[in-house]
């Protein structure tokens, strides 16, 4: 499609806005809107040409994102245009994230907004709130099954509660993510009931039959996301007496985003978030944003597509915002979310690193880094101006979706070494000491996952419950070498909330009815502040851990090469227990870290003449930046001990806590 066609519908759609709309001073707004419009008309005449309300419903999405830009506040826009300037911005190794559940963190957003001092203290400069839109109560999802995507859940505040939060997170510097569901919402939605009332445009926001015909055709091909809680993807509505698709849960209804009417929507949904002051916007299940008989309707192009008119509609009102791509897919797929056939991230800027969270947790029970170093290999470098997250525990389940290939390249049976997985973290294996259970067990595949909270799949309950001094100092040794590695990866690092003072598996969610189905829940912790409190006692677990990941986060702070410009080399060594990379800086070649892990329970050595070039400092001077100690070489033999890292870099001077 030309480019003039493109500019001469704009000026068409220009003259048709609103007077109220025309009348407003939109200088930034129609310069942004100029430059992004070709690639906007064309990914929305790609999905939508065909239809004969294509012009209305481009005028519609132009007066959606104009409506935002008004009501986008000078401070908003202010920051909008200082990161226009800065573009890179979110690629600083000084990013530092925590998800929270708001109500398990603190009570409500108030309490949140009462706590803010502890991020400060323990770092943490950006605060994911897991969502806390309207939903109805008992068939939740966690969140995730939306009744009201403009509204908060009251038992959790309100928002003039946000509005006080974001203002304070803002004087501290502290970034806000807040999710959007946008894959699916709840039954209780009032698109969904204006559907099951006979209101056919309402129907046509969803995936609705009336018989089995089609539904029958799509099972063939989808596979099943909760096979033991929620088999099949169709739910028959009683109501409606139709089918709906309910990918997820049976009361969670897929959006249709073959029609424009529910990405329009949905734009506006996360243009109001982004006015409530959300610096980024984590969107919800975007695997599944295009429906496709004879597909898995995972991973489908359109959904990419999708994803790129969202972000492109987006940078129009709203520069400043990112995108977080919530897609827990393979390798070779998850990359594509930052953008297809682009250099530059054109769909998300950022995404979840599960491919580097499940390989962690294999080392963990292994006691070898085999299968991590033979993963980070087949996953595909990322484009410039795009930048994992990287986790180790978060609100959802552990899978173990390895390439099957990488785990017979290891030596493993691909089957029986999931197997394995499943039986070591949920404490079946006669070595474990994992207190984890499995989650959406396939009795057709015999797969499942992995719920549980760090401190007990790494081994603290079983320790604190045998009062195990040296099995406690072993575990937060693990605690740490764990967050050792994602905070020196490459991304933005992501705490979960609790696991910085050691929280424990909450088996209290069995006593709810609404939650004793789904063990998800015994790691979705309250905070009890009594516990955290502790942090402050000397010897305490909860003072061992919060003050050695406080230190760790403030050290990697200092590091330039631990900003994420593509600039991780992995480095191949003997010894299997070893997991090894360099980090360097486009800007300071002098500024070089080499990483070193020990996954093993016994010491083992490095030799560092295998490094060649890549030794990053002087006989004699090398220092570890972590522990400000020297490391213990022999004969250029590097020792590392059982559970631990270093940070290596030539000499430097010990920062003091």
């Amino acid at each position: 499609m030309y480019e003039q066609i493109s500019h001469a519908l704009l000026n068409e759609i220009l003259d048709e806005l609103k007077p109220e709309i025309r009348r407003q001073n939109l200088r930034h707004f129609y310069t942004r809107l100029g430059a992004n419009f070709y690639a906007i008309h064309s990914l929305f005449h790609h999905l939508y040409g065909n239809r004969d309300d294509f012009k209305p419903q481009m005028v519609k999405l132009v007066e959606v994102m104009a409506s935002r830009y008004i009501e986008r506040n000078s401070e908003l826009e202010q920051r909008d245009i200082e990161r226009q300037k800065n573009h890179n911005w979110f690629l600083s190794q000084e990013l530092v994230g925590m998800a929270v559940y708001a109500d398990g963190f603190a009570g409500n957003l108030e309490g949140v907004c009462q706590h803010t001092a502890y991020f400060q203290e323990l770092g943490i400069n950006m605060v994911h709130i897991m969502p806390m839109m309207v939903c109805p109560e008992g068939r939740s999802d966690g969140g995730y099954a939306v009744s009201d995507f403009r509204n908060i859940d009251p038992r959790i505040g309100s928002l003039e509660d946000l509005a006080t939060l974001t203002a304070d997170l803002r004087r501290r510097d502290i970034l806000l993510a807040l999710d959007v569901v946008v894959n699916h919402t709840s039954n209780e939605h009032p698109w969904a009931q204006r559907a099951q009332q006979g209101d056919t445009t309402y129907q046509e926001y969803f995936y609705t039959f009336p018989n089995r015909d089609i539904p029958d055709m799509f099972e063939e091909s989808m596979p099943e996301v909760f096979p033991h809680t929620a088999p099949q993807n169709f739910t028959w509505d009683e109501t409606m007496q139709r089918w709906v698709m309910t990918v997820f849960n049976n009361y969670q209804w897929d959006l249709n985003y073959s029609n424009p009417s529910v990405f329009i929507e949905m734009i506006d949904i996360i243009l109001f978030w982004a006015n409530q002051g959300a610096d980024i916007v984590r969107l919800d299940a975007v695997a599944f944003l295009w429906k496709k008989i004879g597909t898995s309707c995972q991973n489908e192009h359109e959904a990419h597509l999708i994803l790129q008119l969202m972000k492109d509609c987006c940078q129009v009102p709203a520069p400043g915002l990112l995108f977080i791509a919530e897609a827990i897919v393979a390798p070779t797929e998850i990359i594509r979310y930052f953008g297809e056939d682009a250099i530059i991230a054109k769909e998300c800027e950022i995404a979840y690193n599960a491919t580097f969270m499940a390989l962690l947790w294999d080392s963990v029970a292994t006691h070898n880094a085999k299968l991590l170093n033979q993963g980070i290999r087949s996953l595909p470098n990322k484009l410039d101006r795009a930048t994992w997250l990287n986790y180790i525990r978060c609100h959802d389940d552990i899978g173990f979706g390895f390439d099957d290939r990488d785990i017979s390249a290891c030596g493993y049976n691909p089957y029986e070494h999931r197997q394995f997985l499943i039986n070591y973290f949920s404490g079946a294996h006669q070595n474990s000491i994992a207190r984890g259970q499995p989650f959406g067990f396939n009795p057709k595949t015999g797969d499942a996952r992995i719920s549980g909270s760090l401190a007990s799949l790494i081994g603290l309950e079983r320790a604190l419950e045998l009062n195990d001094e040296k099995m406690i100092d072993i575990a937060i040794t693990r605690i740490l070498l764990m967050h050792g590695m994602i905070l020196s990866f490459g991304g933005i690092p992501l705490l979960y909330y609790g696991d910085e003072i050691g929280t424990l598996n909450d088996c209290t969610y069995l006593e709810d009815e609404r939650k004793a189905n789904d063990n998800r829940w015994m790691h979705r912790p309250r905070i009890d502040w009594e516990k955290a409190a502790r942090r402050q006692q000397p010897g305490t677990v909860e003072q061992r851990i919060f003050f050695a990941l406080k230190k760790m986060i403030a050290i990697r702070k200092t590091i330039p090469a631990f900003a994420d410009f593509n600039n991780r080399e992995l480095i191949s060594v003997d010894n299997p227990h070893l997991f090894v990379f360099l980090r360097t800086h486009p800007l300071q070649s002098d500024a070089s870290v080499l990483v070193v892990a020990n996954f093993d329970a016994k010491p083992q050595h490095l030799n560092m003449n295998n490094l060649g070039q890549r030794r990053v400092f002087k006989y004699g001077t090398a220092r570890d930046l972590h522990s400000g100690a020297a490391p213990a070489i022999f004969k250029d033999e590097l020792v590392i001990s059982p559970y631990r890292f270093y940070w290596l870099a030539d000499g430097r001077p010990e920062i003091r806590f």
